[in-house]
């Protein structure tokens, strides 16, 4: 694929979403009386709709929640929610990985949690790569690639600089289209540490 998504699931970390979703739940623990399910059956039910929210189904509904959060922690908290899942299976997380970035809450609470990225782990990564497959529909049919020395130039009279003369054949919407361009070797280097570090991306998705 040509244009590679780098899937920033969310600009907080990892630990920055545990903590502001379990600020939301203890808020919900206090109010957890006046409900009719105990918390851990609320926590399963909210992170299966989130979820699903995440995976292109209908989301969890702000009005069955309104008296527990207002808007504005409502809508913090799918946001944590949503990145707790994410980063969860994109960085391929093991078990006790999540139970360990969980370890400030209760055993019951946390084991709700991962139940659900157990559960939903397989459809929520297909959803991530849906996610960036769709940021691009071009993909790379073909390429060739000459080295040029750059000899001198209109304002430098020698140069010898060696130069990377790149063509791609790249097919979108069903036309094929052909680019190229010319890079030194630092403009190279970066090049192919950015197709490193999206290769490892896709493949902590496979």
């Amino acid at each position: 694929m040509l244009a590679v998504g780098f899937m920033a699931y969310t600009a907080v970390s990892h630990q920055g979403a545990i903590e502001m979703f379990w600020f939301h739940v203890w808020r919900s623990v206090k109010l957890s009386i006046f409900m009719p399910y105990s918390i851990t059956a609320q926590i399963d039910l909210l992170c299966h709709k989130v979820v699903d929210g995440l995976c292109g189904r209908e989301p969890p509904r702000r009005g069955d929640y309104s008296s527990t959060w207002s808007l504005e922690e409502w809508l913090e908290l799918l946001n944590s929610l949503t990145a707790l899942f994410s980063l969860a299976v994109g960085s391929n997380s093991s078990d006790e990985e999540v139970l360990a970035g969980l370890s400030g809450v209760g055993s019951s609470h946390a084991e709700a949690v991962l139940s659900v990225i157990r559960a939903r782990r397989e459809e929520i990564r297909r959803a991530l790569l849906d996610r960036t497959n769709s940021i691009s529909s071009a993909t790379l049919q073909d390429f060739d690639w000459q080295l040029k020395l750059a000899l001198s130039s209109d304002k430098i009279s020698s140069l010898h600089t060696p130069l990377l003369s790149l063509s791609l054949d790249v097919r979108e919407n069903r036309a094929l289209r052909s680019v190229t361009m010319e890079m030194n070797r630092e403009e190279l280097n970066t090049l192919i540490s950015s197709l490193e570090a999206a290769n490892k991306v896709v493949l902590q998705l496979k």
